[in-house]
């Protein structure tokens, strides 16, 4: 029992010169499996750089999380924002402030390349980062938030964005009506609380962060580097690492000291599913992938069988609905949408004499141009695209309204009611009943005065499988 044992047990040496060719592949295969390698890029000192530019919706927040967990994997020394932003969502924008601030890697926002900026939302991420630079000739600032859809139960200027020159001081001095801008009041400080938590959390102008969002105040790098906002101005990544080498930051609550100098610099570019979240998440593609759905499942349902075009619809229409629950939707917008679309079906089976197709193209419009009512810029669906679909939606149930009133216009050539005013030949002399050719056919006929052979009759009336007829002499 004991030999059967041992032989079961390989071994790396001592084996039999027959077997030892196999027992050292055995050998190697366990050693690379058990050997702790390290993971890719794992040790490596590189400075880790994500590009943030355009506006910061839900693709760009999905981005920067990503980036910033490749970087804690790759265990980084840093990771630097290059932002060139107008703004964004307040959703994603939290997220990547979110992620800045749990996140066990410096993190250092740069507004460049020069002439770019860090506006709206901007301003509140570098506000986040551990190390705040800008390169010259760039601007932050700007961060009065927008309200989405409007500011009920207030009135005035519900909705528009907030931070035109001299709205704050025309606001200060006009006093407010009761419930007057309450919304827009509990938004802009929550905004300015929560910028002001940001400052004092970095040891930046928290003052200059206010007025930031209460007046829409805008700084240049210059500027904003002699009042504190920003740490340093720099005018490439090189520079930056060169500068903050040997600086502290805090990181979780634990001080950290920073090692960048000479540090090799890797860009992660967006990948596959960002690019695809950044093409299904654009205003315009979300709204033409409801409207192929929506066609696609009405053309579906009209000619039962097709497949394709039903298979399509529902595809395009879930796309759609995942990319509208990351956006900021306006529903009452796509409630009106949805509901212009009923109407102009409605319109091809109900006769309303294109009352429905007309106020069905109306609601449609109307919704379209509300249903991203953001204030944001380039965060909306473009007015040309609703314009061209409106007017393509109107002639293409203006042409369907305009065949079915031609329809009922012909004579009809079919059926039972085709007989009626058909002109038709008397087979013999008859006065009462008798018997008349007529579609080539033969039927019974009534006639109340004297119908000669040969000839020509109109039918005034049909009962049963009798007609009544006048001969046209008479008439």
């Amino acid at each position: 029992m004991k030999r059967r044992a041992h032989a079961r047990i390989p071994a790396c040496d001592g084996a039999p010169a027959s077997s030892s060719w196999r027992r050292a592949r055995l050998c190697a295969i366990a050693l690379l499996l058990i050997w702790p390698w390290p993971l890719q890029g794992q040790g490596e000192r590189v400075a880790v750089l994500l590009n943030v530019q355009g506006i910061i919706g839900p693709a760009m927040a999905d981005y920067v999380q990503r980036g910033m967990q490749a970087a804690e994997e790759r265990q980084a020394p840093i990771v630097i924002l290059r932002m060139d932003t107008p703004g964004g969502l307040d959703s994603a924008m939290r997220e990547i402030i979110r992620g800045i601030l749990a996140s066990s890697v410096p993190v250092a926002v740069y507004v460049a390349p020069s002439g770019a900026r860090a506006a709206s939302a901007g301003t509140y991420i570098l506000y986040a980062s551990h190390i705040a630079a800008m390169a010259p000739a760039t601007n932050l600032g700007a961060a009065t938030p927008v309200q989405i859809g409007g500011f009920p139960g207030g009135d005035g200027d519900r909705g528009r964005p907030a931070g035109k020159e001299g709205d704050a001081e025309k606001e200060k001095k006009a006093p407010a009506a009761p419930n007057e801008g309450a919304m827009e009041r509990k938004v802009i400080n929550d905004a300015v609380a929560y910028i002001r938590g940001l400052a004092q959390m970095r040891g930046r102008n928290a003052s200059w962060a206010e007025r930031a969002v209460r007046d829409a105040a805008s700084l240049s790098a210059d500027d904003a580097f002699k009042q504190d906002v920003i740490d340093l101005v720099a005018a490439t990544v090189g520079e930056i690492l060169s500068k903050i080498d040997g600086r502290t930051v805090h990181i979780l609550g634990q001080e950290k000291v920073l090692h960048t100098a000479k540090l090799d610099v890797v860009t992660i570019e967006p990948d596959w599913r960002t690019r695809l979240l950044s093409a299904i998440t654009d205003p315009n593609i979300a709204y033409l992938l409801m409207l192929l759905g929506v066609y696609g499942l009405i053309f579906e349902l009209a000619n039962p069988g097709l497949i394709l075009p039903g298979v399509l619809g529902a595809i395009c229409l879930i796309v759609a609905l995942y990319a509208f629950q990351l956006l900021p939707v306006d529903y009452a917008g796509l409630a009106l949408i949805l509901l212009g679309l009923t109407f102009m079906v409605a319109e091809v089976f109900v006769p309303s004499v294109g009352i429905l197709g007309i106020g069905g193209v109306a609601a449609f419009a109307i919704g379209s141009v509300i249903l991203f009512d953001t204030g944001i810029e380039g965060f909306e669906v473009a007015l040309p695209l609703i314009g061209a679909i409106s007017l393509l939606t109107l002639g293409f149930f203006g042409g369907v309204l305009g065949a079915a009133l031609k329809a009922r216009a012909r004579p009809v050539v079919t059926g039972r009611e085709e007989l009626l005013h058909s002109i038709g030949e008397a087979m013999d002399d008859f006065e009462g009943m008798g018997r008349i050719h007529i579609h080539g056919e033969d039927w019974s006929a009534r006639s109340q005065v004297m119908v000669k052979r040969g000839q020509k009759v109109r039918v005034t009336a049909i009962d049963g499988l009798r007609l009544d007829v006048e001969p046209l002499e008479e008439q």
